[in-house]
């Protein structure tokens, strides 16, 4: 007899279980799809938290629709010290205030590696009125190993240089950058030679204070028809000179030695007041 209700206990215990089984059944689905619900807002915040970054390079359009028809400017900013090396467990953009005992170690000289220079070149290059006005038909720059890549008029580089370099970092990693919620690459990486992307009617102007022919570069732009696109070919490295057999003319427009950013500036102004634009 006892055996008789040990067996009916545990039947009773079986469908009990059986009966809890079924009830908590439901209990995880509205679990899992809160978790799930969660888990999407989560992964959306973090993609969004890091391409927050990206997409303060898209700007705004700034230039009108009858506006692209008219003459413009072309720069190029020629060897770039915007090279990146695996440091550690990361890769980084090699710089010499952060990596020159790096670089000694791989018996590179520290000096050269200046990837600010490119960066105030291209901030002073897109917040000139040239650009603003939509008279900026393109910005090309091509590193000191031949990566040759694309900056659209309308981007806004990051002001400082540490988001600088790791926009940097990502375009030279993946080729390109893209707007977040916009198809449009932002900067790419694009194929060599540079010409082949110039205007036929265009004129190549090089900068360095090495060349014979120093002239004012208000009274040299003024000097060239309205209908001609000027092409300037500046320099971002610390030492040396460019030399591109693609350039028509080498110009000296100082007494002294200037820097890339500030060579830029007298271009652009001595457009500005060409073109009359206030």
């Amino acid at each position: 007899m006892v055996r008789a209700y040990k067996v009916k206990g545990e039947k009773r215990k079986k469908k009990g279980e059986n009966y809890d089984k079924e009830e908590e059944i439901e209990v995880p689905l509205e679990e899992e799809e809160s978790t799930k619900r969660m888990k999407t807002e989560h992964t959306a915040a973090d993609t969004e938290a890091a391409e927050r970054v990206v997409d303060l390079l898209s700007g705004i359009p700034v230039v009108a629709a009858d506006q692209t028809n008219k003459a413009g400017v072309i720069f190029i900013i020629e060897r770039a010290s915007l090279e990146i090396a695996k440091i550690g467990k990361t890769y980084q953009l090699l710089n010499s205030d952060e990596h020159s005992n790096f670089l000694k170690k791989n018996g590179r000289n520290p000096s050269d590696y200046r990837p600010d220079i490119a960066h105030q070149a291209m901030l002073s290059i897109l917040d000139s009125r040239v650009n603003k006005a939509g008279r900026l038909k393109a910005l090309y720059v091509r590193t000191e190993k031949g990566v040759l890549f694309e900056v659209k008029p309308h981007v806004r580089i990051p002001r400082t240089f540490k988001r600088f370099a790791g926009i940097m970092l990502q375009l030279l990693q993946k080729l390109s950058i893209t707007a977040v919620g916009k198809r449009e690459k932002l900067l790419r990486v694009i194929k060599n030679p540079v010409t082949q992307y110039l205007p036929i009617d265009c004129r190549k102007i090089g900068f360095s204070h090495s060349s014979e022919k120093l002239v004012d570069i208000q009274d040299y732009v003024n000097g060239v028809n309205n209908d001609t696109n000027l092409v300037f070919v500046v320099g971002a490295m610390a030492h040396g000179k460019i030399d591109k057999d693609y350039v028509e003319d080498y110009l000296s427009i100082s007494d002294y030695p200037l820097s890339a950013a500030y060579c830029i500036s007298m271009i652009t102004n001595a457009m500005e007041r060409k073109w009359k634009i206030l």
